[in-house]
């Protein structure tokens, strides 16, 4: 995952700065931006898993079949660093690491599950319209 382009305004210093300019008008960040990270299919699932509650590192690594050490960590901090993800280090030996989803996440969550409740209900729609088309296509 790349880092580039995300970069905080200089006049974007606190919550208090970022509601002024939002107030304005003015996205700090481009939705595209936002709406590229979480829809990827490895933070969609650790935000789904977070959201039942405090999750360990290892825990996330069996649940989420086919993603690799690097990019569970990657992933992990980039929902960290945009406020989806809040990381509780315990120090104990081996240190427990938990993740747990913010706020914003759950709202994030509530809306996923809203789209998923939109595609159950429009499933067999989409299917009809998908044969017609491919009949369309072939005859």
């Amino acid at each position: 995952m790349s880092q580039r382009n995300t970069a905080v305004p200089s006049e974007l210093r606190t919550l208090e700065d970022a509601e002024a300019m939002i107030a304005h008008g003015v996205c700090p960040i481009p939705p595209r931006e936002i709406l590229d990270k979480i829809a990827g299919k490895w933070a969609i699932q650790i935000i789904v898993a977070t959201s039942r509650g405090p999750v360990r590192f290892t825990e996330l690594e069996r649940l989420i079949e086919g993603i690799s050490r690097r990019m569970l960590t990657l992933t992990l901090r980039n929902l960290e660093r945009d406020g989806l993800l809040e990381r509780t280090i315990y120090p104990t030996v081996p240190p427990k690491v938990e993740y747990r989803a913010t706020p914003m996440a759950l709202e994030l969550y509530e809306a996923m599950l809203t789209l998923t409740n939109w595609s159950r209900r429009h499933s067999a729609c989409v299917a009809a319209s998908r044969e017609r088309y491919d009949a369309r296509q072939t005859g």
